[in-house]
């Protein structure tokens, strides 16, 4: 969420998403391009959405658990060309429950030699959004789901009734919590199981795959499915990384950020002691961006050390590129092993220069020295593990390792506390490769 996910359906990821149809000629925004140190976040040069009207951004979805994932009724779709010819990104709103705690949620579509599409972490199959991948002109060849995670899983039987030749692949080792349910109870009929580097899905010589599965966190399994389209030498990811813009994603409505500059009972716990004024939030620039950084903040801690004056820790987890305190905390440093192994393999194998994760921003201009530096953290986990030959990638990613992997420790608390509370009743594990922590 990451936004981040931890458990199936369990997770309290803020996340679920828009949608909508029509077909009016799309507008275009023009090309540009938000520097920072590091990894650059690159701006589409395009976007596209319809005039679309209510009923054709209708979805109803009222599940998820433990709190259902939103919008309700409505979803808006925009896309964007994030290759010229290549690659379109979709993204629709996707929040948590009742709560005025919203991101953003982003199915990829690549087109293939074969002039086919691939669809990439399905959203929901609004009549705006289906509308706006037909505008493509192509077939949808492949629908790929790259993760166990339930608010990716739920849209993919309902998209793939509307491209019923297209082929399902899904991530290997699929599971739900409460109950363990079937695919097919998610509308998922034969699909295919991805596997790891394999040589022979019909797309090999374009994109290839790495599969992390590690059956060692907790009630189930962390299971992410990287790809790399060769092509483009993009790599994608689902939560493994994120990168959070300075600006609210489009996508997310004026309504859901003004509710989040909102000071209502999260904001007067979360205040650090500080009287919280009751006051009306008009509609202007400031409050909307406030709105944002409270969501970012909960989004990745949970609960933040201060929700009533944002900006401070908002500045230090935005604009480069690292792995969500939750999927940190919660995830990965318990199986450093087998998550640094796969990393290791991406960076090793591929030699990407931009990165699209499923939420946040998209397309992020890194390297896999960026990459690797987000991952610094696995080696306080892994003090005995043989260091790799010295290199200038190496030392980048060491130095910029301290950056990506720093977290205000204030912020930190509730999601420390939580990991414990979840390591009590053993819902995550209390060891780290065989060693207590």
């Amino acid at each position: 969420m990451a936004a981040a996910a931890v458990a199936s359906s369990s997770t309290p990821r803020p996340l679920r998403a828009l949608g909508g149809a029509a077909a009016h000629a799309p507008h275009h925004l023009s090309a540009m391009r938000l520097r920072a140190r590091g990894p650059r976040l690159a701006v589409s040069a395009s976007a596209a959405e319809t005039e679309a009207s209510g009923s054709e951004r209708f979805y109803f979805n009222f599940t998820g658990f433990p709190f259902p994932l939103g919008p309700f009724l409505n979803r808006r779709t925009i896309r964007t060309e994030a290759v010229k010819g290549s690659i379109w990104l979709f993204e629709q709103e996707q929040a948590l429950g009742f709560s005025s705690v919203s991101t953003n949620i982003r199915m990829t579509v690549i087109k293939l030699r074969s002039g086919g599409l691939w669809v990439h972490a399905p959203i929901a199959p609004t009549k705006e959004c289906i509308q706006l991948l037909k505008e493509l002109d192509a077939p949808v060849e492949h629908i790929v789901l790259p993760t166990f995670a339930y608010e990716h899983k739920i849209f993919v039987g309902p998209f793939s009734r509307k491209f019923p030749k297209a082929q399902m692949w899904v991530a290997p080792r699929q599971w739900s919590w409460p109950i363990n349910l079937p695919l097919e109870f998610f509308g998922i009929f034969r699909a295919k199981p991805l596997k790891d580097e394999d040589d022979d899905t019909p797309w090999a010589t374009e994109i290839e795959q790495k599969v992390l599965s590690s059956p060692e966190v907790g009630i189930g399994p962390y299971v992410e499915v990287a790809f790399y389209h060769k092509p483009s030498k993009t790599l994608l990811v689902t939560d493994a990384v994120i990168f959070v813009p300075r600006q609210p994603p489009d996508c997310i409505s004026k309504e859901s950020l003004l509710a989040s500059a909102k000071n209502g009972l999260a904001v007067k716990i979360l205040s650090k002691g500080k009287e919280v004024p009751d006051e009306p939030v008009v509609d202007n620039t400031l409050n909307r961006q406030k709105g944002w950084e409270r969501m970012v903040l909960q989004i990745l801690f949970l609960g933040p050390s201060n929700l009533l004056e944002p900006n401070a820790s908002f500045a230090q987890m935005s604009q480069k590129l690292i792995v969500s305190p939750i999927v940190k905390t919660l995830v990965f440093s318990k199986v450093p092993e087998k998550v640094r192994d796969w990393v290791d393999r991406i960076a090793a194998d591929w030699r990407f220069r931009r990165i699209i994760p499923c939420h946040f921003a998209a397309p992020i201009n890194a390297s896999r020295s960026e990459f690797l530096a987000a991952f610094a953290f696995l080696d306080e986990f892994l003090p005995d593990r043989p260091a790799a030959a010295p290199g200038f990638s190496l030392l980048f990613a060491s130095f910029m390792g301290k950056a990506a992997s720093y977290f205000p420790p204030d912020d930190m608390k509730t999601l420390s506390s939580l990991d414990e509370f979840l390591v009590s009743v053993g819902a995550v594990k209390k060891t780290v490769s065989g060693r207590k922590r």
